[in-house]
């Protein structure tokens, strides 16, 4: 049984990763902020799978500990899937009128909760040569006006990622852009813009699915890099 902690998993790109994943007989866990989104996930993934599914916070501790505690029931856990992210304000303003108490939510959601979420599964991932998959963006590493606060988190989510796996070699730790996505998200950070021309989150499940079987080197990678020239371990 390989066993799966996939945060952000009612929808978008967190719901497409294990959706496929229940296809291949993982057992998941999963959680999202929205109890009766994520209920609607499990009743869409149980027939398939064994799916755990906690309803809560990913910065709130106890919710933290929640997840890892039911991966510990489950007794192993060979992937965790840092999903969860938060935007900030919509529209996105520029630095300059950038509210510090919602950079420091943004902070919260994207860098210092994957990290603590790690830090609690370290110990299982470790007895199972398990991967952290750290989901990343490309406004980590483009320079977009009024991304400032969103890319700026994921650019620090990169560097620990990078970090993470020279501490850790025995560890599979990557950082995975998928890429622009037709997400609620995505929505939210173009107000009223029209994003049908946006591809569906399932297009890039076969390059994140690639990525843990193949196993290359830790590192950054991107869905588009993946899926026209697929990686080598």
């Amino acid at each position: 049984m390989t066993i799966a902690l996939i945060t952000g998993a009612s929808a978008g790109l967190g719901f497409a990763l294990a959706d496929a994943l229940a296809d291949r007989g993982w057992t998941l866990v999963i959680d999202a902020r929205g109890a009766d989104a994520l209920e609607q996930a499990r009743l869409g993934l149980r027939a398939r799978t064994e799916v755990v599914a906690i309803p809560g916070d990913v910065t709130d501790p106890a919710h933290r500990k929640a997840l890892l505690t039911a991966a510990g029931r489950l007794g192993r856990l060979d992937l965790l899937v840092n999903n969860a992210s938060h935007l900030g304000p919509s529209p996105q303003p520029r630095l300059e009128h950038y509210p510090l108490s919602e950079l420091s939510r943004v902070y919260e959601v994207d860098v210092f909760s994957p990290l603590v979420l790690t830090q609690l599964a370290l110990p299982l991932l470790a007895a199972s040569d398990g991967v952290v998959v750290n989901v990343s963006s490309d406004a980590a590493v483009e320079p977009y006006p009024g991304w400032g606060g969103y890319g700026s988190a994921k650019a620090a989510l990169d560097q620990m990622t990078a970090v993470l796996a020279v501490e850790h070699p025995s560890l599979d730790v990557y950082a995975f852009d998928p890429g622009d996505m037709r997400t609620q998200m995505h929505q939210q950070a173009f107000p009223g813009e029209d994003i049908s021309d946006r591809p569906e989150p399932a297009t890039v499940v076969p390059a994140f699915i690639h990525l843990i079987e193949a196993r290359p080197p830790s590192g950054r990678y991107r869905a588009s890099d993946i899926l026209s020239a697929p990686v080598v371990p």
